[in-house]
């Protein structure tokens, strides 16, 4: 009879703990495990509770260059509907608790009434707060009861991309429920996929996950489940060729948004963006009040009034609120400071760098000037030495643009001055009547001044 070798059963059961150790899970622990719920599929599970159905009750036709996209495909869908259905017109992502949604601007601007399905199927009405088309994006929020909750999405780095990596395109078309299609990032930045058509959205992602027209407006996600992108259309003329609006344009359009200057038509100065779990002051206009309080790029906000800032939106929405003094807390090289910003109006961007003052014209004031309201801004006081009284500019004239750029309000005449450097030409397009005997008509003359 062979004796068993007395060491065997101890290397045995060492071997089997070091399998152990580095992973190797048993025949039992492996077909307890479900082999279908891989990365992919949690993240799914994770994202899509906040993935939105977009409708409306008519659409409101709207020139741009995705008005052929629009009808194309949704054309013959449309006329065979029953009556009395909505539109379902795209897609978006909750991007906060309390019910703020982000989506593409040329989706909501041909709504006549937003309605938003979730996916778990209640419906809300929305309410557009703003939108841009420099980025095309928009922000709604959902008319929901206090205290309502909703999952939003968490919001990857600015330029956290990995070429080649993988990347899901998540919708909610046609109410249908969610649609999720998987590709890999292929390119960083990417220009408009139409060459002969204009569009302000330059160096988008692209990505070969398939995003079909129901799916425009809804998120892009990495493997962490994160926000990466803005879905917006595919390549007409190719296969696997899609388009999304990077996460560095969403936050830099949000911070345009949520500014005091959009909201309360005050002047504050500075612009914050989202990083990993901070608000970080991006830019500091010149003279502003921000500045004039001290406050610096790079610095992180940690309390605004009083308050944490717990979400990016919430931390905005502080910043916006109606209310002349906004104390910070922020962090600067490790040191805590305490600053006081008093904010000041649109109108002294213009005095300081110009000289000169604007005001908004009311119907009645255009309608003396024969003028549709929105046509320019009025001035009404030109401080003596200044750039506009050496431009020989007078009270009571007309100004339509700012370097080429229409300015209908105080609030884009206030983002096209904050940025001006000292010594930068501005060119002012003014209304000038050029009479011909009994009749007159009104040209744009250009005057040049020099900021200061």
């Amino acid at each position: 009879m062979k004796m068993r070798n007395p060491w065997l059963g101890w290397r045995l059961a060492l071997a089997a703990g070091v399998l152990g150790c580095a992973g190797y899970a048993s025949p039992e622990a492996t077909a307890e495990a479900d082999p279908r719920r891989d990365i992919v599929v949690n993240v799914v599970e994770r994202v899509m509770p906040g993935v939105v159905n977009i409708q409306t009750a008519e659409i409101v036709e709207y020139r741009d260059p995705f008005a052929d996209l629009f009808r194309e495909f949704w054309g013959p869908h449309y006329r065979s509907r029953p009556r009395g259905t909505r539109f379902s017109i795209g897609s978006g992502v909750i991007i906060d608790e309390e019910g703020y949604i982000l989506t593409s601007l040329h989706v909501v601007r041909r709504a006549s009434k937003v309605t938003v399905r979730l996916a778990d199927g209640r419906e809300f009405e929305a309410q557009p707060i703003v939108g841009t088309s420099r980025r095309d994006v928009a922000l709604l929020r959902l008319v929901a009861p206090d205290g309502e909750k909703f999952q939003a999405i968490e919001f990857g780095q600015d330029n956290d991309l990995l070429l080649g990596e993988t990347v899901l395109a998540l919708g909610n078309p046609f109410g249908l429920g969610g649609s999720v299609s998987r590709g890999i990032l292929s390119s960083k930045n990417r220009r408009p996929p139409i060459e002969s058509e204009l569009l302000e959205v330059a160096d988008w992602l692209q990505t070969d996950a398939a995003i079909n027209p129901g799916s425009s407006g809804g998120p892009l996600v990495n493997l962490r489940g994160e926000l990466i992108g803005l879905n917006v259309a595919v390549h007409r003329e190719g296969q696997g060729i899609g388009f999304a609006i990077p996460i560095q344009q969403v936050t830099e359009a949000l911070s345009e948004i949520f500014t005091p200057e959009a909201q309360k038509s005050r002047w504050f100065g500075a612009r914050i963006r989202w990083g990993a779990d901070t608000f970080k002051v991006a830019d500091v206009d010149r003279g502003s009040p921000a500045a004039e309080a001290g406050l610096q790029p790079g610095d992180l906000v940690k309390e605004i009034n009083g308050q944490i800032p717990r979400s990016f939106i919430h931390c905005m929405l502080l910043l916006a609120a109606d209310q002349d003094v906004t104390r910070l807390q922020v962090e600067r090289d490790g040191q805590v400071h305490t600053l006081t910003v008093t904010s000041g109006t649109l109108q002294d961007i213009a005095r300081l760098r110009l000289g000169l003052t604007f005001q908004e014209m009311d119907n009645l004031l255009a309608q003396q000037f024969g003028l549709p309201p929105g046509q320019g801004l009025i001035i009404t006081d030109v401080e003596r030495g200044s750039p506009a009284a050496q431009a020989r500019l007078e009270a009571g004239t007309i100004a339509a643009t700012i370097d080429g750029q229409a300015m209908p309000d105080l609030l884009s005449a206030a983002g096209l001055l904050a940025g001006k450097k000292p010594g930068e030409t501005t060119v002012l397009g003014m209304l000038d009547e050029e009479r011909r005997g009994a009749f007159g008509r009104l040209r744009q003359v250009q005057v040049e001044l020099t900021a200061r």
